[in-house]
């Protein structure tokens, strides 16, 4: 007797929506500057380096960065960024070569203009008191050749303190 498999849709093979090609438009070659203020009686540190973003499918990106990082010294960094159809929202991770912690981004959502991709996250404090804080990154196309990402902390008094900033030129 011969059984047949009952063809169902794969969820292996996923064409790209139009969140997915927003992403698309960090692909390419950056040069950043960051400026980074984690305490209000801090002097602002700055840092640069460059970061290169591919594509992974249409589906993903993948930015890897070298540069220097506030208070850090040397560092490398990767991001990833999807966009998950079932849960309706961007997801992704972030680490570094300076910290042991893998940053999850369980919530993102574009801006009705479709300008700004909001992230969220939870990670620890940059203070390294032990205790952990939520996080909101931001990534806003000011045109083709410049996107500025702003991270915001939820302090201790319930409001969002930004604590830095980091401008990417677009290399020509």
């Amino acid at each position: 007797m011969e059984t047949t498999k009952t063809q169902q849709p794969s969820t292996m093979k996923t064409q790209p929506q139009k969140e997915h090609n927003w992403l698309q438009k960090l692909v390419g070659e950056w040069t950043y500057e960051i400026e980074v203020k984690m305490e209000s009686d801090l002097p602002v540190e700055k840092a640069t380096g460059t970061e290169s973003v591919r594509s992974l499918g249409g589906l993903w990106i993948l930015a890897e960065g070298q540069g220097e990082m506030p208070g850090c010294g040397a560092a490398t960094t990767m991001m990833t960024l999807g966009y998950d159809p079932q849960q309706q929202r961007y997801v992704g991770t972030w680490i570094g070569s300076m910290m042991t912690y893998l940053w999850v981004y369980d919530g993102g959502e574009l801006d009705a203009a479709q300008r700004v991709l909001t992230l969220d996250s939870e990670g620890p404090v940059m203070t390294g008191a032990g205790k952990m804080a939520r996080y909101k990154d931001a990534i806003e196309f000011k045109s083709d050749d410049l996107r500025v990402l702003t991270s915001h902390v939820l302090g201790d008094d319930g409001q969002w303190h930004q604590f830095m900033t980091a401008n990417y030129w677009r290399k020509k």
